[in-house]
């Protein structure tokens, strides 16, 4: 496959870094073997994978036996919404997967966003009636990188938990997160969160994809959505993965190594791409929060512009970008987040989401830049025509 393209999608797949490729590989050969065998390299081979995830879990400052592995994210969303029941309250930005394990599952009301995509606690805590059960907010999200208060909110959800304690109401609360886009460029240690429920995915760590885990505080209850062998105490059957969490965790040990150094490196990225492109074009509409957003992270938009036109364009001169979530994406539907913030239908239309990562630098971002003001102004041109 031809490499010759600059790639700004890290948000929705990373490559894999090369030393989680070289850690997996073993397990596709020699140590091939189910966990679950009784002889000698079995129980060797599910050694190694519980002490893979005993590394995950240091990496987010929990107990082992506490995450359940996962097939990706989508997977362990749906297995957190099994804790919910009667109503659940959401963000109106989440991805897809949370939206539709909500309304699969229960009655689903919507917290309204801020303009700059910050969920406002007080407005959380305003909508915390004594029916609500689950909670689900993502840590960053995945649309414009805002990073939101989810440990400011874990403090509401806990006072209000105790207030239905004192009144003898039976109703649970549960809170889950997911931080998928966050673990890269953010130290995620969930205690600190005080969030009961968690989703991670490998594959936006430079690690494998369909690889991911839920962590679950004790004394959660949750039921299963496959069924089996029992593995992952029971809630997640199947064979265990092995090369896949094996990988996770060589993938999340190398983000936290690097993760000083990689967010000044793409800080700097960004700044660069933004003033680029506002020296352009003054009149663009910058949807990340540039001070509470991932580093990572730029939604912009060029009203009156067709965003898929753009990318279209982009692309024959080998720059990739996209306008929201690959799902959402797929699904041929315009961003609901972008709506949720007050974006109008010509802004909604011109968005591009460019997401920097690993496979950026200066040489060509500067390119990219020059590209994406070039397609721009062709579009520009035949749009005014």
């Amino acid at each position: 496959m031809n490499r010759d393209y600059i790639y700004l999608d890290h948000a929705a797949a990373t490559p894999m870094d090369p030393l989680v490729i070289e850690a997996m590989l073993p397990y596709f050969s020699e140590k091939f073997f189910n966990p679950s065998s009784p002889y000698a390299p079995a129980i060797f081979t599910k050694r190694e994978y519980q002490q893979a995830k005993s590394r995950l879990a240091r990496c987010l400052g929990v107990m082992a036996d506490e995450l359940i592995m996962t097939a990706g994210a989508t997977e362990s969303i749906n297995l957190a919404f099994n804790a919910a029941g009667g109503v659940s309250l959401i963000s109106a930005i989440e991805h897809d997967a949370v939206i539709n394990s909500a309304k699969a599952r229960s009655e689903v009301r919507f917290i309204q966003p801020m303009k700059n995509g910050r969920i406002d606690p007080q407005l959380v805590k305003k909508m915390l009636t004594p029916d609500v059960s689950f909670i689900s907010i993502a840590l960053v999200n995945h649309e414009l990188g805002y990073i939101q208060p989810i440990e400011e909110i874990a403090e509401i959800i806990k006072t209000e938990r105790l207030r239905r304690q004192d009144a003898g109401e039976s109703t649970p609360l549960v809170f889950h997160t997911d931080a998928s886009q966050a673990a890269a460029l953010i130290d995620v240690k969930i205690k600190r969160l005080g969030v009961d429920l968690l989703t991670l995915s490998a594959a936006k760590v430079y690690g494998p994809k369909q690889v991911g885990l839920l962590w679950v505080r004790p004394g959660v209850i949750l039921s299963a959505n496959i069924l089996g062998g029992g593995q992952e105490l029971g809630l997640r059957s199947g064979t265990e993965n092995v090369a896949g969490v094996v990988g996770f965790a060589t993938a999340l040990e190398l983000a936290q190594k690097r993760r000083s150094a990689e967010i000044k490196r793409l800080r700097k990225l960004r700044e660069e791409l933004v003033k680029d492109l506002r020296q352009a074009f003054p009149e663009i509409v910058t949807s990340s929060d540039m001070k509470k957003s991932l580093v990572s992270f730029l939604n912009i938009s060029f009203p009156g512009l067709d965003a898929e036109r753009l990318i279209f364009l982009l692309e024959s001169r080998g720059v990739l970008v996209a306008t929201g979530s690959a799902c959402a994406a797929n699904s041929g539907t315009r961003s609901h987040v972008l709506s949720s913030i007050g974006l109008s239908e010509s802004e909604i239309g011109g968005s591009l989401r460019l997401t920097l990562g690993k496979l950026n630098n200066e040489d060509n971002i500067k390119l990219a830049s020059q590209l994406i003001i070039e397609a721009v102004r062709l579009e520009t041109e035949r749009v005014s025509r």
